[in-house]
């Protein structure tokens, strides 16, 4: 699983935190310092940069998710 954010962004932190707690392995990507994955966050959030996106091993992708929904599309 892939997860945009940025370093200032609080949900990113919590979410990142939340997910190693529930040992949910990520790659973590900052759109700040990557422009293609600022471009494919904006296509998947029409327009905009909203972090924290994830997309899944299935390819499709969640903005902002609680950790309640990342567990349940990976039927943890």
């Amino acid at each position: 699983m892939t997860m945009y954010s940025t370093v200032w962004c609080g949900y990113c932190h919590r979410l990142k935190a939340q997910m190693t707690r529930e040992g949910i392995s990520f790659v973590e990507v900052d759109i700040e310092a990557d422009a293609d994955a600022a471009a494919l966050v904006e296509d998947v959030n029409h327009g905009n940069q909203t972090v924290p996106t994830l997309q899944f091993p299935d390819g499709s992708f969640a903005t902002n998710p609680s950790i309640g929904q990342v567990k349940a599309h990976l039927g943890l």
